[in-house]
């Protein structure tokens, strides 16, 4: 701790010798708040960059106070020391007379206007609570700018959570020369230089430092640890090694106090300021490899000596402590730990015995919940269950791969491959899901099991969505021995289910539609309306492209009804796909194209489900095909092609008769064109899903009295318009426009009402469209 008078003002602290990479958005909201509030907590967790923002506000706030800044570094005291009299002598207040030193130091300010900085007051919170309780109630000219990794714990404290600094999605393509306003890509940059003079991005280096970035959660500490490498280590093998962030991350500033210098040590001082209870928790955590929820929490580490009841308190405390961060969506919050965190409670559960436990309460949480998504699907409830999968993926997968390699498990595994059919038909998870299939069934423990028959014959409906027919078929004809030797008969309809599938697939309409009314009925028999709506509407596939298309017709209103009582939107979506198929054979193009607009408006709304998108966009191109709008129609055919890139698969999965539909009607739009077919929307950027969806629904802003588009917006709210449609974020909008992320969000939410819209990809579709350049 050092003390730097100047003039009548102070302000004590050690002067940084780096340059400060980003925080504008930070830095302006903070003030705000110190605007209002005369105590702000900066909390985060170790190594978030609290102390550094502190100390940036601190020398841009010097002439604002009319008695200056004082600076108190905390971090260097023992959890027992005094602290009002290090205060006191870090603002020079005179240490004459016998008073307790609180006291003298509320009288010192008493009459002062200025900015007292307690930084690094985690551990000694008792000691800081008094005196900011006290100098606040005796002196109305100070405010205090606390760091902590925790709250101070009194009334009218206001806090403000560093986050981490932003990084570029995993799923978010981001081009090299947009990498650098990323603010954790431009510390590492910045930081490189120092190590490497001349450091910079280029294609090779900029995935893998983006990458580098994201695996150390963006927080600055590590970062800058890591640069410090760059002496030996290419960016490349400081990916290869981040998994042994701790070996790695070793060598800091050797002016820095001990707990700074490594990473190992600034997660030891979080881990010691924990008490046992919470200590236990953190390490059980360690067994989430993803965020999770309080009522994972609660079933898989709320036992012997942390009950369940504990959880609720213990969680707020790790919230509280920095350790665990909250992520909102509505009323639903989930948990998230950042990997060094995990890592961290990873190598302190070290007991075997301790690591089976947690994991084998971990794999049956995620198997009921898989169960329960099954048992419930035919109901309303459908998006929200593929939501939950999706979000809880990365939980899902781990317990998979635990039991796969746990004695006696194995068949575990294969039940929860088999419970989680929805989520990898739904089009985005195929290929995942395959893989996963197929190494289950690679090794069959218990050739006979009922879970491995089940198994099967979700890996045949994959498979045959996939375009693998035969595997498909095999698949099937696996299972339906299987349920003939158990004496299964559901299991027997299920198998002869995909037997059927395959038929349609192979152009055996006939006898597709045949074994469909067998199954369904089998389905219907044993109450599982589930299967018995998807056999019901590949039943009106068959019999659509059969040319029964009144049979066609009568098959899907019998599914949208069923579906209607039961609330269920997944089935339906597809029994109006067909509908529109039946319609358009049938030369009713009107009623064609409302049938499959409405697959499009649930998927839209509820599921975007990439193989029913695909296949309605299909049947939505050879509609408008067919009345002569070609130039709609090369639109339409640019926002299919995509989704089938999307997927990895084509159209010709489905079989000859929608293959040969697609080829014929992708002829008749190129012959209509001419020289114009291979232009502009074939050469345009490929679709996302989201884009395709509202490309085919026609979403605009709608035209004005004289053709022209409507343009309701500010001049801001086109700036951000332009930005949304060059695909950058709220972040990285407010970046450019210099305003915080709150202001682009209102922005955005405003520019959504003013146009009708739900999506920002019906922003960029509008904007792109009136030609508005960003900024």
């Amino acid at each position: 701790m050092t003390r730097q008078p100047i003039d009548s003002r102070f302000t004590t602290g050690r002067l940084s010798v780096t340059s400060f990479i980003g925080r504008r958005h930070e830095m302006a909201q903070v003030k705000a708040l110190m605007s209002t509030s005369r105590l702000v907590t900066l909390t985060g967790a170790g190594g978030v960059g609290k102390s550094r923002m502190a100390g940036e506000i601190t020398q841009q706030a010097r002439r604002a106070y009319r008695d200056g800044v004082g600076v108190v570094e905390l971090a260097s005291l023992t959890k027992t020391a005094s602290i009002a009299p290090v205060v006191a002598a870090a603002l020079d207040v005179s240490n004459q007379s016998q008073r307790p030193a609180l006291d003298r130091l509320a009288d010192h300010l008493r009459d002062k206007e200025m900015l007292l900085v307690l930084d690094n007051c985690e551990h000694l919170l008792d000691e800081v609570s008094v005196l900011v309780n006290r100098i606040l109630g005796q002196a109305p000219g100070v405010r205090i700018l606390a760091t902590s990794r925790e709250p101070v714990g009194i009334t009218g404290e206001t806090l403000y959570a560093i986050p981490p600094m932003s990084t570029p999605a995993a799923d978010e393509p981001v081009r090299v020369e947009q990498l650098e306003s990323f603010e954790a890509v431009a510390l590492f940059v910045a930081r490189a230089r120092n190590v490497v003079p001349g450091f910079a991005l280029d294609a090779d280096n900029a995935p893998v430092v983006a990458q580098l970035c994201t695996q150390l959660d963006g927080m600055p500490l590590a970062i800058e640890l890591a640069t410090t490498r760059l002496r030996s280590l290419s960016a490349t093998q400081l990916l290869e090694r981040v998994d042994r962030r701790f070996q790695l991350l070793n060598r800091g500033d050797r002016a820095a106090l001990p707990r700074q210098q490594t990473l190992r040590a600034l997660v030891d001082w979080s881990y010691e300021l924990c008490s046992e209870s919470e200590q236990l928790f953190w390490r059980r955590l360690s067994v989430f490899p993803g965020s999770f929820d309080m009522e994972a929490a609660e079933a898989v580490c709320g036992f012997g000596e942390l009950p369940a009841g504990d959880v609720l308190d213990l969680l707020d405390a790790l919230v509280a402590k920095s350790i665990l961060s909250v992520r909102r969506d509505g009323e639903v919050l989930r948990y998230h730990q950042l990997v060094t965190i995990r890592e961290y409670g990873q190598e302190l559960l070290s007991n075997p015995e301790d690591v089976k436990v947690l994991r084998t309460r971990h794999l049956r949480h995620y198997e009921e919940r898989c169960d329960t998504m099954v048992r419930n699907w035919c109901g309303p409830h459908q998006s929200r269950f593929l939501q939950d999968a999706r979000v809880d993926r990365a939980n899902l997968t781990a317990a998979m791969e635990w039991a796969l390699e746990a004695p006696g498990e194995h068949a575990t595994a294969a039940r929860m491959a088999s419970l989680l059919r929805y989520q990898w038909v739904s089009g985005n998870f195929i290929p995942e899901g395959r893989a996963l299939l197929d190494r289950v069934l690679a090794e069959r423990p218990d050739a006979n099991h009922l879970d491995y028959a089940s198994a099967m014959w979700v890996a045949a409906w994959v498979s045959l969505i996939q375009g693998d027919h035969d595997t498909g078929a095999g698949y099937a004809r696996q299972c339906l021995r299987m349920a003939r030797e158990l004496d299964d008969p559901s299991l027997e309809a299920h198998a002869e289910h995909w037997l059927a599938l395959h038929r349609l697939f192979s152009g055996d309409l006939a006898g597709a539609i045949e074994l469909y009314q067998k199954v369904s009925a089998a389905h219907s028999a044993r109450g599982d309306s589930a299967a018995r709506l998807t056999a019901l509407f590949q039943l009106g596939m068959a019999q659509a492209l059969d040319n029964r298309l009144e049979a066609a017709l009568e098959t899907c209103q019998q599914v949208i009804e069923i579906a209607s009582s039961h609330g269920e939107l997944w089935n339906r979506a597809y029994a109006y796909w067909i509908r529109g198929i039946s319609y358009w054979r049938l030369g009713e193009f009107a009623l064609a194209t409302d049938a499959v607009t409405e697959a499009l408006r649930i998927q839209r709304d509820n599921f975007q489900d990439g193989v029913c998108v695909a296949l309605s966009l299909e049947a939505l191109h050879w509609i408008t095909v067919s009345t002569g709008n070609h130039v709609r129609a090369a639109e339409l055919a640019h926002a299919v092609a995509s989704v089938w890139s999307e997927l990895g698969i084509t159209v010709a999965s489905f079989g000859p008769h929608m293959h040969e539909a697609s080829e014929s009607s992708n002829a008749r739009m190129r012959r209509a064109l001419g020289r114009r077919g291979a232009s502009p929307a074939s050469e345009a950027p490929r679709m996302s899903k989201t884009q395709a969806i509202d490309c085919a629904l026609g979403v605009t802003a709608g035209p004005a009295k004289n053709g022209t588009m409507r343009n309701p917006l500010t001049k801001k709210e086109m700036q951000v318009a332009g930005f949304v449609a060059q695909g950058l974020t709220n972040r990285l909008i407010a970046q450019q426009l210099v305003i915080s992320p709150r202001t682009v969000d209102g922005h955005v939410e405003r520019i959504l009402a003013k146009l009708g819209f739900s999506t920002r990809s019906q922003i960029a579709a509008w904007a792109t469209a009136l030609g508005q350049p960003p900024g």
